[in-house]
């Protein structure tokens, strides 16, 4: 499975209205290369929450505003993210935030097989955005060892992915709800042999 964020699309719905049907498709060079860095999909989580400037991004990052506008741009060219419309900030300065569009949701594992570091992205930015939430905010918490094909691996993602697709279809009818993050990560074990078996 790969880096899925979900969501509703571009947010250009009523507010409760409930989003398109969608199908799973099969990532463009430019998606793979956009969701290859941590930042880049912290970015996307936090503009699937809410709008946010470059400047309001750079903040919450504690990263340079240069640096965010670079990532930025690498997601709007692949549309990932979308210009919001231009909104008056509190000092009365015109201000540009982004939106994410949601479509890496429906990207059927787009760093599978990527190289080390971009297929790590993910889980980078997993960590990163747990360890600023702080292990209170875990409200739940599986850990399990399984010995599996690569036809059960393929099952297991498709049935869990099923289960979470209901709830991101259904998201728009809990936008008043506290907001919550999530990953399902399957990996092998260090030093053991999959073909093993025992």
């Amino acid at each position: 499975m790969g880096e899925r964020e979900g969501a509703d699309g571009p947010n250009t719905r009523a507010q409760g209205e409930p989003p398109p049907a969608r199908r799973r498709r099969p990532a463009t060079i430019q998606e793979v290369k956009a969701l290859s860095h941590p930042l880049r999909i912290r970015i996307l989580r936090l503009c699937l929450v809410r709008e946010l400037t470059n400047k309001e991004l750079a903040d919450r990052l504690d990263t340079a505003p240069g640096t965010v506008l670079y990532h930025v741009r690498l997601l709007v060219e692949a549309g990932l993210l979308l210009p919001a419309p231009v909104r008056t900030g509190a000092a009365g300065a015109l201000e540009k935030p982004y939106r994410a569009t949601g479509e890496s949701w429906w990207l059927d594992g787009p760093l599978v097989g990527a190289e080390a570091g971009a297929a790590g992205a993910p889980v980078e930015a997993f960590q990163r955005e747990l360890d600023e939430a702080g292990p209170a905010s875990v409200r739940s918490y599986t850990r399990f060892v399984l010995h599996l094909s690569d036809e059960e691996i393929a099952e297991l993602d498709r049935r869990i992915v099923a289960v979470l697709d209901e709830y991101v279809l259904t998201d728009h009818e809990r936008r008043g709800r506290p907001v919550y993050g999530g990953a399902f990560l399957l990996h092998g074990i260090a030093g053991e042999d999959p073909a093993a078996g025992g």
